[in-house]
């Protein structure tokens, strides 16, 4: 199921998203130091991203020798500890895998087998939520939502 990481309290928060709100514009940057490839590892390229609001950025990353996906969700600034989250999943075979708690730079990784499928994955810090929905899909078009709650 995915790797659990406690660095302040623990804290489980829900990503996946339903509903429609106001999209956020522009890229957010990652927290110093911290990349997609340093949380799923170096063989991952990133193929997609999301930003969460101004609080940073979830990174779909593939791994193109194992057919397998990784998000990670990324604080543009570290520090004190916040509720963040990261998910993906694939329906055509119903895989799972996510991260949440209370972190200070990162949520993740999660990792799934998705060679040829589409896939929906996001996540959370503090507030905001950002789901992708139908990604990396030939033919659908990929839906984005962004939710503040």
């Amino acid at each position: 199921m995915g790797i659990r990481r406690n660095i302040a309290t623990a804290g489980a928060v829900t990503a996946l998203v339903a509903g429609a709100t106001a999209a956020f514009g522009g890229t957010a940057l990652a927290a110093p130091g911290v990349t997609p490839q340093g949380v799923c590892g170096s063989a991952y390229k990133t193929v997609n991203s999301v930003p969460v609001g101004s609080l940073g950025t979830v990174y779909l990353t593939y791994n193109s020798s194992n057919g397998r996906n990784c998000v990670a969700t990324i604080r543009a600034t570290p520090g004190k500890a916040k509720s963040m989250s990261t998910y993906i999943y694939v329906p055509a075979t119903d895989e799972y895998a996510g991260d949440s708690g209370n972190y200070t730079s990162y949520a993740g990784p999660a990792r799934v087998y998705g060679k040829g499928y589409c896939v929906g994955w996001g996540g959370n810090i503090d507030n905001v939520y950002v789901s992708v929905e139908n990604s990396n899909c030939a033919t659908l078009k990929e839906h984005r939502v962004t939710e503040i709650r």
